[in-house]
């Protein structure tokens, strides 16, 4: 297995300061609807990094479920290794990548919970076997065996046969970003990087070096 062997190089698209929104979010935006234009697999999956209280950094997937004025929301279990994260140190990075179109965007930022009201509209649009599943699951913590989740799964069926409540320790979380940075795949790794910088209640746009 030649690891080191892999490579591809990157001749899609490029990017300049002068091409982009003065507007990150309208950016990101653009960004994203043309991911799917593209068809990109799973064009809101985004890895998360958080920050555990030893300083080291933990990361996981999740989808991005919301754009909002100041930031990107995502929704979880509060009670999870990333819940319990955020709570410690308020802070983290986002990156979504799209192969497809040769494309990485980074996000960081201060990480909020939303208004409760929100989780609970967000909650009632799910389906009603993920509103089931949100009071199954201790989401990281140690379980025995999968069935202790099929057979309380079916007991939590029974108690909310038709409507499910949004259970307390879940809801959703606002990333309200100081830094976001599109990423454009180029020959000979050449990269284009735009980056905007919050500064002093303005976005600064500059060109990075790859």
């Amino acid at each position: 297995m030649n690891i080191s062997g892999i490579r591809k190089d990157y001749k899609l698209k490029q990017l300049d300061t002068t091409d982009v929104n003065v507007d990150p979010f309208l950016q990101f935006k653009t960004w994203f609807g043309e991911a799917l234009q593209a068809k990109v697999n799973e064009p809101n999956a985004m890895n998360l990094s958080t920050i555990k209280e030893s300083g080291r950094p933990s990361s996981r997937i999740v989808l991005l479920k919301g754009i909002e004025e100041d930031g990107f929301v995502f929704y979880t279990n509060y009670e999870s290794h990333k819940g319990s994260e955020l709570q410690a140190k308020p802070f983290g990075a986002l990156c979504f990548f799209w192969p497809e179109l040769e494309r990485q965007v980074r996000v960081e930022g201060e990480i909020l919970k939303v208004a409760a009201a929100t989780s609970d509209e967000y909650f009632q649009s799910r389906p009603y076997e993920s509103r089931l599943g949100a009071w199954v699951s201790p989401q990281s913590k140690i379980i025995e065996n999968r069935s202790i989740l099929e057979k309380t799964f079916e007991l939590v069926k029974e108690k909310y046969p038709v409507d499910v409540p949004r259970p307390a320790h879940w809801g959703g979380y606002v990333l309200i970003p100081d830094y976001i940075e599109f990423w454009q795949g180029r020959e000979s790794r050449l990269h284009d990087r735009v980056v905007y910088t919050f500064t002093n209640n303005v976005w600064k746009i500059n060109r990075l070096a790859p």
